[in-house]
C-alpha cells in the first residue's frame, strides 16, 4: 500500500490483522520486501508494517540529500498516519540506525526496540569510508556490486544451503535506485547517534552475528552498554542480515516483543 504523509510518499508492506503494532525498518539498499519471510512469522500474532525508505522500493524521493534523523523522522509519519503507535520497532543495519534515531526522538511512538546488526556510529574516518561507498554504488554497475554484497550479508554455509533466498534478497538490491543509495551512503558516513543511547527508554534487544564485519560486535556491544537495560545476543556462524539467515531469531524476536526475555532474565 501507498501511504501519504506529510513527509512524502512512502510504500508500506502489510501483514497480520491482529495482536501489537511492529514496524520493520530494513537495511541499505534493500527494501521492505526483504522482511518478507520474517514478517510472515511475525505476522501470526503481530501487526507488521514494513516501509520502504525514501527512494527505496517504491517510496518516493525528491533526489536530495537526506539523514538518518530524516529517515526517522519518515518512519514516525508512517506510525502516526496508520495509527501504530506506539510501535515495536525492529531495525536491521541501517534500518537499525534509524531505528536508535526514532526512539530517542519519539519515545511516545516506540515501545520496544530490536536492532540487529547495527550501530550508533561507524566511528573515526566514517565520513570519507562512506563517501567512497557512495561513489562506487554510483559507479559500478549494481549487478556487479552482488558478489560483494552477498559475502557480507550471509555465511558460505548459508550460500551453500539457502541460495533461492540469497538470491531473493540480491534481487531487491539490483532493483534499488543506485542514487539512492549513494545519498544513504553519506547518511550513514554523517551519523553519530552516540550521545542519544543513554535517554532511549524502549525495551531494547540487540542482535549480532559473530561474523558480522560490516557491523562487528563490538558495535553491538556498545549500543547495548549504551542503552539502558539493553539485551545483547551474538549470534555465532552468522554475518550481516542475521535476521534473514536466521530464521531461529524470529521466536526470540517474539519473546523479546512479548516482554518475556526481561522475565526469563530476572527467573534466571
Amino acid at each position: 500500500m501507498i501511504v501519504e504523509t506529510s513527509r512524502g510518499r512512502f510504500h508500506v508492506r502489510r501483514t497480520g490483522d491482529h495482536g501489537p503494532p511492529v514496524l520493520m525498518l530494513h537495511p541499505l539498499a534493500l527494501s521492505g520486501a526483504v522482511w518478507e519471510p520474517v514478517a510472515q512469522y511475525l505476522g501470526e500474532s503481530h501487526r507488521v508494517a514494513a516501509p520502504d525508505a525514501r527512494g527505496h522500493g517504491g517510496s518516493g524521493w525528491d533526489g536530495e540529500p537526506f539523514t538518518v534523523a530524516d529517515m526517522a523522522g519518515d518512519a514516525a509519519a508512517v506510525i502516526e498516519e496508520l495509527d501504530l503507535g506506539p510501535a515495536h520497532v525492529v531495525g536491521l543495519s541501517m534500518g537499525g540506525s534509524t531505528a536508535v534515531v526514532l526512539a530517542a526522538a519519539r519515545p511516545d511512538l516506540v515501545e520496544g526496540l530490536v536492532l540487529a546488526d547495527t550501530t550508533a556510529c561507524y566511528g573515526p574516518g566514517r565520513v570519507d569510508t562512506w563517501a567512497e561507498r557512495a561513489r562506487k554504488a554510483l559507479a559500478t554497475p549494481r549487478k556487479e556490486q552482488v558478489e560483494f554484497q552477498l559475502d557480507r550479508w550471509f555465511s558460505p554455509d548459508f550460500l551453500h544451503r539457502n541460495r533461492a533466498e540469497a538470491d531473493r534478497v540480491a534481487g531487491i538490491f539490483r532493483a534499488t535506485d543506485s542514487r539512492a543509495h549513494a545519498a544513504a551512503c553519506t547518511a550513514l558516513g554523517d551519523l553519530d547517534a552516540t550521545g542519544l543511547l543513554g535517554g532511549i527508554r524502549a525495551r531494547t534487544l540487540v542482535l549480532v552475528g559473530d561474523e558480522d564485519y560490516a557491523t562487528p560486535p563490538a558495535m553491538a556491544e556498545a549500543l547495548a552498554d549504551g542503552i539502558p537495560g539493553a539485551t545483547l545476543r551474538v549470534l555465532p556462524a552468522t554475518r550481516h542480515l542475521s535476521l534473514v539467515e536466521r530464521p531461529g531469531t524470529w521466536p526470540l524476536i517474539a519473546r523479546h516483543l512479548a516482554g518475556d526475555l526481561v522475565q526469563e532474565s530476572r527467573d534466571g
